[in-house]
């Protein structure tokens, strides 16, 4: 199988650079091919402006969702932006790996998503009408392929979990799994998360490299977070309203899910 690995760390010695040297042997010991994009490596550019649009008229403003859909129907796209969405094209998995900075992901990656989802390649797709609203969550570019999130935290798990005071992290991650990934086709794993970073001791060490290698082992195997798709019948088109006694015993992003 082939391998996305999209890496957004500043330090190469640091934590995340051990994990992603680890998740990388791991991978290909076990025979797949793995590509990886260290974003601040390739000193990425993260903000989206009118260079990413080659041949645009200059005179005209800027329109990003114009120049997007028009610059990738005619391959007239910056040239890193074209590399990444190849790389995405021929990966069978994706996992993005990152510190969590201020409840998200690093600007850098944000920027990854903002310029490389181009109109016509991760969202614009299909059609949109009465009767479908494009092919999206669950379906699009990406549809059959897996995702998955490698994340490090400095905090407590206590401090992320339902009565947590930062909110539960699977409400945090939700935009990211659901919207990022979900929405253009992927089948989302469940997140690996490493909480308490600033006091992982050699022991832990260790153990978070056991429980990480058993992840990426069964990358194949894992059941998908159970996200309902748009057009499975779950949702009334085009409101794209989850229908009336769906998840009527849930609450917040929880009602997405189409089992417990």
């Amino acid at each position: 199988m082939n391998v996305l690995l999209v890496y957004a760390h500043p330090e190469p010695k640091s934590l995340n650079g051990a994990l992603r040297d680890f998740s990388l042997e791991r991978l290909r010991r076990a025979g797949h091919e793995v590509q990886v994009s260290d974003l601040y490596a390739m000193r990425w550019k993260a903000s989206v402006d009118a260079a990413d649009f080659l041949g645009r008229d200059a005179n005209e403003p800027l329109n990003v969702s114009a120049a997007s859909k028009h610059a990738y129907a005619t391959a007239t796209q910056a040239a890193d932006v074209a590399a990444e969405q190849k790389k995405l094209l021929q990966a069978d998995a994706l996992i993005l790996q990152f510190p969590m900075w201020w409840f998200s992901m690093p600007a850098i990656l944000k920027g990854w998503v903002d310029r490389v989802y181009a109109y016509g390649f991760a969202y614009g797709v299909g059609e949109h009408s009465r009767q479908k609203w494009g092919e999206r969550y669950g379906e699009g570019t990406f549809r059959g392929k897996r995702a998955m999130l490698t994340v490090t935290v400095g905090g407590w798990a206590e401090h992320y979990s339902g009565r947590g005071i930062n909110g539960r992290m699977e409400d945090l991650l939700f935009p990211i799994n659901h919207g990022v990934l979900h929405y253009p086709g992927f089948d989302v794993l469940p997140s690996y998360v490493i909480y308490q970073t600033g006091w992982l001791d050699e022991s832990r060490y260790q153990q978070t490299l056991v429980e990480l290698g058993a992840r990426l082992d069964a990358l194949w195997e894992t059941d998908p977070i159970p996200y309902r798709t748009q057009n499975g019948g779950d949702y009334d088109i085009p409101s794209c309203e989850l229908k009336p006694g769906l998840s009527a015993h849930r609450s917040g992003f929880d009602i997405h899910l189409a089992r417990e």
